[in-house]
């Protein structure tokens, strides 16, 4: 972490053109000094000790390793580190699992170029902050909708949704079988979904089987 006021800030994304507005934004700000932008997150562990960040902005689908598992890579190096998402996800499912490895905040792509000033102070003050949307996302609507995955239900799915069985699953992660059918039976439920094929076009439409890992 830096000991002057200048907030240096670390970009990862592997959209060039993404990172470059970024990078333009947050270079106008006086008290912020952009030290990189890379382009998935095996650059950004390699790159971490030299550029030193205090705050990382991370997508989530990237080549070789994506952002949920950069993430938590990067805080066991620096668990000091601020890790801030920037999406263009805003499903629950999306936001949850990325706070729940770490991230303290997450801002939708769309958002107004000055809230992303806004998150990286939030963060860097100690706050988690959601965006207006995201934080939307989260909050249960009156007509009823649907529960957010817990990160455990969403490491099952992403088993489930590659063609294991039950016992494969539970072999796979240590539980029992029992275990994996009440996962499955929440997921289901939660998910309004009925079927092992509704769970995989589930898994493939919000991205759950990209990249490795999770797949976040």
């Amino acid at each position: 972490m830096s000991s002057d006021t200048t907030i240096k800030v670390m970009i990862v994304d592997d959209h060039p053109m993404v990172a470059e507005g970024i990078e333009s934004i947050l270079e106008s700000y006086d008290d912020i000094t952009v030290v990189g932008t890379l382009s998935n997150g095996r650059e950004a562990v390699n790159q971490l000790p030299t550029l030193n960040p205090d705050v990382v902005l991370m997508d989530l689908n990237m080549p070789e390793i994506g952002g949920l598992t950069a993430t938590e890579m990067l805080l066991e190096m620096d668990p000091d580190l601020r890790v801030l998402i920037l999406s263009m996800h805003d499903s629950p499912e999306y936001i949850s699992t990325a706070l729940s490895h770490g991230a303290m905040g997450y801002v939708l792509k769309d958002v107004p170029t000055e809230e992303i000033k806004t998150a990286i102070d939030a963060v860097m003050s100690g706050k988690k902050y959601l965006c207006t949307g995201a934080k939307g996302s989260l909050e249960p609507s009156e007509d009823g909708a649907r529960e957010p995955l817990t990160s455990r239900e969403q490491t099952v799915l992403l088993q489930l949704a590659q063609g294991k069985s039950n016992k494969e699953v539970a072999n796979e992660l240590n539980i029992s079988v029992r275990t994996v059918e009440t996962h499955r039976k929440n997921i289901k439920r939660k998910l309004g979904i009925s079927s092992t094929a509704g769970l995989t076009r589930y898994a493939m439409e919000h991205g759950v089987l990209q990249g490795t890992g999770v797949g976040l």
